[in-house]
């Protein structure tokens, strides 16, 4: 897959729908093919975290440390896949689980207290004192019937998030 549009052929379209589960329509694609050719902006057929904080409104991000961690070099369809969790068409158990990776913060497919704490303090920032933030995250956690010791796995994860209605939407520009 090239560095323009008229290089990404019909083929390179469907493999990325494909990789995506037609998360985007091929329009959409190849919108977002050219989003990704200018953000790479050495041509290397790679985006850098340098490259993503270049988006305003990445970098605004109070969690854009964190994605970056899950963004850093990323390919074309790689770039797609991280996307598609912001897609309408992506189901909830997807979206469920890009939130899990987010908040996996040493990526050893559990979450924790601390995780989840660590994210409030980037997401409430000096909103909060600490001590509201951990009686805040204890309440949750009391709640969802587990003690603050308690590690989370994928599956915790969709028990508690599975109900809610997760609007991560993002809208494509067709250009």
């Amino acid at each position: 897959m090239g560095n323009s549009s008229s290089m990404l052929t019909q083929y390179d379209i469907e493999e990325v729908q494909e990789h995506c589960n037609h998360a985007f329509s091929q329009q959409e694609i190849l919108s977002l093919y050219n989003r990704f050719c200018q953000l790479d902006r050495n041509s290397g057929g790679f985006v850098s975290t340098d490259e993503f904080m270049s988006v305003p409104e990445f970098a605004v991000n109070p969690l854009a440390q964190r994605l970056l961690r899950m963004v850093d070099g990323l390919n074309f369809k790689e770039f797609v896949a991280f996307l598609s969790a912001f897609s309408p068409r992506t189901t909830p158990w997807q979206k469920i689980e890009f939130i899990f990776k987010v908040y996996d913060l040493d990526c050893n497919g559990k979450v924790t207290f601390d995780d989840i704490l660590s994210i409030l303090r980037d997401l409430t920032g000096s909103f909060m004192s600490e001590q509201q933030r951990q009686k805040v995250l204890a309440h949750v956690f009391e709640e969802a019937g587990l003690l603050p010791d308690s590690s989370l796995g994928l599956s915790d994860f969709i028990k508690i998030f599975g109900s809610s209605e997760l609007k991560m939407e993002v809208e494509v520009p067709i250009d």
